[in-house]
């Protein structure tokens, strides 16, 4: 799985949770609750459904870093790269 395929499933999972969002709108760099205005158990389903769509596991420690769309692309495409080796 590239970024490219991360990245389109990261945006179908938001959608789900913030359906009148336009994601193609928002910045990569910028902080998904406040640019999708969702709240703790919102970026909680998300981690979720991630989690569930890829089958990483996502320590809760490590869910800073999925904040924003760049760096979730680039903590799950690690996740993933690692898993392969």
């Amino acid at each position: 799985m590239n970024e490219a395929d991360i990245h389109a499933v990261l945006q179908e999972e938001l959608s789900n949770i913030a359906p009148e969002a336009n994601l193609r709108e928002i910045d990569s760099d910028a902080d998904l609750r406040e640019a999708l205005d969702i709240d703790s158990m919102d970026f909680l389903n998300f981690v979720i459904a991630v989690h569930h769509r890829l089958g990483i596991d996502i320590p809760e420690l490590d869910y800073p870093k999925l904040v924003t769309l760049a760096g979730a692309v680039r903590y799950l495409s690690t996740k993933l790269a690692a898993g392969k080796s």
